[in-house]
């Protein structure tokens, strides 16, 4: 499901240093685990924010115990989404 950004009671975020960070999907799989995905094209991928938002992310899913997976795709490198599941 696209995660919509800022709507109260809707939105999926995690907090960063200075913001919200809204990831784009955010998906419940078949065995209960959710899934956060967040898409970064060649041109931002390894810029500062992209950065703070991929240890975030990796952060939330570590310390989720296994409940919650964060993939971040870069490039167009989709089967990322895959090997994170």
């Amino acid at each position: 499901m696209r995660n919509t950004v800022r709507r109260p009671g809707q939105s999926f975020w995690l907090q960063t240093s200075t913001d919200k960070f809204y990831p784009d999907f955010v998906c419940k799989l078949k065995d209960d685990r959710v899934l956060v995905v967040e898409y970064k094209g060649q041109l931002i991928e390894s810029n500062q924010d992209s950065q703070e938002k991929q240890a975030l992310g990796e952060l939330w899913a570590k310390r989720s115990g296994g409940k919650c997976l964060f993939a971040m795709p870069k490039n167009k490198d989709y089967a990322a989404v895959q090997r994170t599941i």
